[in-house]
C-alpha cells in the first residue's frame, strides 16, 4: 500500500515536470487515465494530501498562481534536476510506475547488471544514519579474505558497483569498499564522527572513477574529438569540468578539463577509441601511447 502511494508521489511529480503548469482539472483528467486511479477520480483532497507528501519527499515547493488560472507547477524544478539523489529516486520509482502499468514489459526493458553486494546497501546505510563502524570480510582480487573496520561516510556507484567510501582503520586512511567483494558485514556499536572537512562531491570533484590519489593535483587535460563522438561528448561529458574550448568546420573539436591524472582517465579515452587524441599533458600522451603500443603488440 504505502508503495502505490509513493508511487502516486512519483507521477504527480513527473506530470508537473513534463506539462510544465498544470490547473487541478488538467491533473485530475490526466489521473483518470493513468493506471493509478483504480476506478476512483482523484479528489481535491487527495491531491493536497499527495502535493504536501511530495513537498516534504522532495523538497520541492509546489506553488498555484491564481492570476493564471489556478495552475500549479514546481517553483524549483531546476534543484530537483541538479541534485542526483532525489533523480535517482525519482527515475527508479518512475521506471517502477511504468512496469506496473504495463505487465507485459518483461523482457522488454533492460537493466545494467550490478553483479552482486546490493543485499549490503541497508546496513550501509543504516551504519552511515547511526554513524557507527562497519566490520567486513572482504576478498579483494588476487588477494586472501581480510577482516576490516571502516567508517563509511559516503557511497557511490560506478560501473556496475557499489562502493564504500570512508576512513579504513586498518590503514588510517579514507579508502573504498566494492560491495560485490564482502564476503559477510556487520554494524559494531563503535560510534564515529564524519570529519566535517570530508565532502563526497569534493573528493571526487578532481578525478574520474573511484580511485582517489590525494598526493595527485589536477591538471588541465585536453583532448582532440572527431566524428560523432563530439556530440556524445557535448550530451554525456567525461568529467563534471568539460569545456569545449575549439570547434574547427565540423571536422573536430577541442575538449579541456581540469582533473588528476589516474589510471582510469586513460582507461576511459582509450574506450573513446580512435576518434579520440591526447593533445596534453605530454605525461598522459606518453602514457597513452605507451598503452596503445601495449595493446597493438597483443594483436601482431
Amino acid at each position: 500500500m504505502v508503495g502505490k502511494t509513493f508511487n502516486r508521489y512519483i507521477w504527480l511529480l513527473n506530470i508537473l515536470l513534463q506539462k510544465k503548469k498544470l490547473t487541478f482539472e488538467e491533473i485530475r483528467d490526466l489521473w483518470k487515465d493513468s493506471h493509478l486511479d483504480d476506478g476512483k477520480p482523484l479528489s481535491l483532497r487527495t491531491f493536497h494530501e499527495h502535493k504536501k507528501a511530495l513537498e516534504e519527499t522532495f523538497c520541492v515547493h509546489i506553488k498555484c498562481n491564481p492570476s493564471d488560472g489556478y495552475h500549479y507547477y514546481i517553483e524549483d524544478a531546476q534543484v530537483l534536476r541538479n541534485d542526483r539523489t532525489r533523480q535517482w529516486l525519482q527515475n527508479s520509482f518512475t521506471l517502477s510506475n511504468m512496469i506496473i502499468a504495463g505487465h507485459n514489459m518483461n523482457g522488454r526493458i533492460l537493466f545494467e547488471n550490478i553483479p552482486r553486494g546490493t543485499e549490503y546497501l541497508q546496513p550501509v546505510i543504516e551504519a552511515m544514519q547511526q554513524n557507527k563502524v562497519l566490520i567486513m570480510d572482504y576478498e579483494p582480487f588476487g588477494a586472501h579474505q581480510k577482516t576490516y573496520h571502516m567508517e563509511p561516510y559516503a557511497m557511490k556507484v560506478y560501473r556496475q558497483r557499489w562502493y564504500i567510501i570512508g576512513k579504513l582503520e586498518e590503514q588510517n586512511a579514507i579508502r573504498h569498499i566494492a560491495l560485490d567483494r564482502i564476503i559477510d558485514l556487520h554494524l559494531t556499536d563503535k560510534s564515529f564522527t564524519v570529519p566535517k572537512k570530508f565532502n563526497a562531491e569534493k573528493y571526487y570533484a578532481n578525478t574520474i572513477g573511484i580511485f582517489v590519489n590525494e598526493e595527485l593535483k589536477p591538471q588541465k587535460v585536453r583532448i582532440r574529438v572527431y566524428g560523432n563522438q563530439v556530440d556524445y561528448l557535448r550530451t554525456l561529458p567525461l568529467h563534471r569540468s568539460q569545456e569545449e574550448v575549439l570547434t574547427k568546420n565540423g571536422q573536430f573539436s577541442e575538449f579541456q578539463y581540469k582533473v588528476c591524472l589516474t589510471p582510469e582517465l586513460s582507461t576511459q579515452l582509450l574506450s573513446l577509441g580512435e576518434s579520440v587524441e591526447v593533445l596534453e599533458p605530454k605525461e598522459l600522451r606518453g602514457e597513452m601511447k605507451k598503452r596503445i603500443n601495449n595493446m597493438f603488440n597483443l594483436y601482431k
